[in-house]
């Protein structure tokens, strides 16, 4: 990670410190009233001196370099999902190469994170489009993930330019986050998407083969996707839902869905009533259109699987002697615990899935 740096030369104290003023006081035999007003002057100086370098250094360590080599990572997402310190870790830990871009979308930039995989051969390329939460720290692991596996990965911040003074997902709150998300005008996320798609898919590294995936309103949004570009060889929709008809949420857009040219693969969770009710009538309209459509469902599994599974396994409670302080806490853990579990499973045999179709394209 590369930081800014600061200069705090003209801050320098070193002819000033307390070790320099006594040898100058003994050398220059001064009046001792006038060594201790000397003493307190310099020493002030020394102090706000150190004072404002701390504030600099501080500031250097917040700073970012957008197109830096390895372990790039922007400012944290805004608490629009839980702490993922863990997802941060992990993808500090991981040999490959890093980098944020700038993607020109006529007079936007969509600031997006790619990792390139270590392989000899050129990759097909894979667009990761974020959940509702926006650029998060796990879908960056998820990027990188997918480029362990062999795979250029690129994760658009569909929210860039729209937060306060031209910022993304990170200059906004949870509260914001939704907000502008809510707000973003389809044509605008599909010219992004197309953008992001022919940057990658013309980069030396690639194949030109270029797939999508997208993950809970990223789902939704990777199936749209597959609607509006032909050329894609596959949409991988995680717990999202088809396209639906204008005013009426209900109704699957059939006009949209015959445009569509790739197989559509879903991954769906068993406890997610919301999305899961939309597949009879989504597997209905493309069987109809003669549109390959394959979702498959995890039982025991929520939504969000694919990070509710990627996250550390809860906790054990520690016992405080307070019985029904502990008897619930006892609970909720192995509550927290199973639901943990099926998720792990869901997303460990979801990878797998996934890896083994990747690898036909």
């Amino acid at each position: 990670m590369t930081y800014r740096t600061y200069s705090t030369e003209s801050l320098s104290t070193t002819d000033y410190s307390p070790t320099c003023l006594i040898l100058h006081s003994f050398d220059t035999i001064k009046p001792l009233s006038t060594i201790k007003t000397i003493a307190g002057v310099l020493l002030m100086k020394n102090v706000i001196s150190v004072v404002v370098g701390l504030l600099l250094l501080s500031g250097c360590a917040r700073g970012q370099d957008m197109s830096g080599h390895n372990h790039a990572t922007p400012a944290p997402a805004a608490d629009a999902v839980e702490t993922q310190d863990w997802a941060k870790q992990r993808l500090a830990k991981s040999p490959r190469h890093q980098e944020w871009v700038k993607v020109k979308n006529g007079n936007r930039e969509v600031n997006s994170f790619v990792v390139y995989p270590e392989v000899k051969n050129k990759a097909t390329a894979v667009v990761v489009i974020h959940e509702i939460f926006g650029m998060s720290d796990w879908v960056q692991s998820l990027t990188d993930q997918l480029a362990e596996a062999g795979y250029i990965a690129i994760a658009p911040d569909l929210l860039s330019g729209m937060g306060p003074n031209g910022g993304g997902t990170s200059s906004l709150d949870r509260n914001g986050v939704g907000q502008a998300i809510r707000d973003l005008p389809p044509d605008q996320i599909t010219a992004d998407l197309n953008a992001v798609a022919d940057y990658v898919s013309k980069l030396p590294a690639a194949n030109g083969k270029v797939v999508v995936t997208g993950y809970c309103w990223g789902g939704s949004q990777s199936f749209r996707f597959a609607t509006n570009r032909p050329s894609l060889k596959a949409a991988f929709v995680f717990y999202g839902s088809a396209p639906t008809a204008s005013g009426s949420p209900s109704t699957i857009d059939n006009d949209a869905l015959a445009k569509i040219t790739a197989p559509v693969y879903g991954f769906y969770a068993g406890n997610d009533a919301r999305i899961d009710q939309t597949i009879p009538a989504t597997t209905e309209s493309m069987n109809k259109l003669k549109k390959t459509y394959e979702p498959v469902t995890y039982e025991g599994a929520g939504h969000g699987f694919m990070r509710a599974g990627d996250a550390p396994e809860p906790t054990a409670p520690t016992a405080t002697g307070n019985k029904e302080a502990d008897d619930k806490a006892k609970a909720d853990y192995d509550k927290a615990l199973t639901a943990y579990k099926a998720n792990k499973k869901a997303r460990d045999e979801a990878w797998v899935r996934w890896k083994k179709i990747l690898a036909g394209i």
